[in-house]
């Protein structure tokens, strides 16, 4: 019999303003609350966050309370995103590791959530992640790639779809309008910028420009300074920036628009869940598994030079051949919720 008086925690990057990671939360959360499970969320802004969702919020770093929290919940999910990896730094790995031993040490159960697992290339940090995975009840990722790795090291996940798919959405009312995602990276150049400025001005002179920054402490510089390239392209361009927005305002603000051209994964996904033609600027392999998964034109960085023909690839795409491969993506809770009841 089931028992949906259960206490979990969740574990994630949340609390640091980005759109992806509290979208995901949104998902969870609301899946969880519905399945009348008590939630508590580590999050680096734990009042934001409980206001936010309805839910209990303990601060990420205060490790007393972490600890205190994982002693008496029933169930930690760790996700999603892309927690188990060394990229963004051996520290940040380790306190994931932390609190998933944690919870094993208490005899909890743990559910690895739609994550994306490596690269781990600190030795002592691949063997503590594949020791403690071992003993984790259930685990899901959310690409090939970690799937394989993990099949790699004698485990057996699930390939989960990312939950985002699962995000209400509002009805889709284009308003003349392109959205424009970027984020700062380091192998975006100054040239590459210029001609993606000039071909939306080539392009879509006769629409505004929402110029949308996702993570603020990421991407509102290299948003502003877009805007001004624009404005020295071509001054009577219409530009609006949006920053700070809430998941709601996200949400609402795309389904006014008529392209998008993106580099942040969620947001090609969300412009791609309201069937939006999508350009995807790609820094990273899930950028170009999305734009390859819907046949959407894909930009490396670096061939500045074929915007030419992207551009026509965008504005040739179908809005309804995006809503057929749409209806294939929806995150499927049945299997995540079994682990936590069985």
């Amino acid at each position: 019999m089931e028992n949906n008086y259960k206490s979990i925690a969740v574990s994630g990057y949340y609390g640091f303003d980005n759109f992806g990671d509290e979208a995901i939360l949104d998902v969870l959360a609301k899946e969880l609350k519905a399945n009348n499970f008590h939630v508590t969320v580590f999050s680096k802004s734990p009042e934001k966050t409980g206001l936010r969702l309805g839910v209990n919020s303990v601060y990420t770093f205060d490790i007393k309370k972490v600890v205190n929290t994982l002693k008496n919940v029933d169930v930690l999910i760790s996700g999603g995103g892309s927690l188990l990896q060394d990229s963004t730094s051996l520290k940040s790995l380790l306190y994931y590791l932390f609190v998933i031993y944690n919870a094993l040490r208490y005899k909890k159960k743990v559910i690895i959530f739609a994550q994306g697992i490596g690269p781990i290339r600190n030795p002592i940090g691949r063997f503590i992640t594949k020791r403690l995975l071992k003993k984790c009840t259930y685990i899901t990722v959310r690409d090939e790639k970690s799937l394989f790795r993990l099949r790699g090291w004698d485990l057996k996940p699930d390939l989960v779809s990312d939950p985002v798919w699962n995000l209400a959405v509002k009805e889709k009312l284009p308003m003349n309008r392109v959205g424009v995602q970027l984020r700062s990276w380091k192998g975006l150049s100054q040239k590459y910028l210029f001609a993606l400025a000039r071909q939306i001005s080539a392009n879509f002179a006769d629409k505004e420009i929402y110029i949308y920054s996702f993570q603020d402490a990421l991407d509102l510089e290299l948003c502003k300074h877009f805007e001004a390239q624009l404005k020295l392209v071509n001054p009577d361009i219409k530009t609006t920036l949006l920053n700070s927005l809430t998941i709601d305002q996200t949400v609402q603000s795309f389904s006014n628009l008529d392209y998008l051209i993106g580099m942040r994964y969620h947001a090609c996904l969300l412009a791609l869940k309201y069937g939006i033609p999508t350009l995807a600027l790609s820094y990273d392999e899930k950028v170009d598994k999305i734009a390859k998964r819907f046949e959407i034109p894909c930009s490396n960085l670096e061939d500045a030079d074929k915007f030419d023909e992207l551009f026509n690839e965008l504005k040739n795409l179908q809005t309804s051949k995006i809503m057929d491969k749409v209806k294939a993506c929806r995150f499927d809770f049945t299997n995540i919720l079994k682990a936590i009841n069985e």
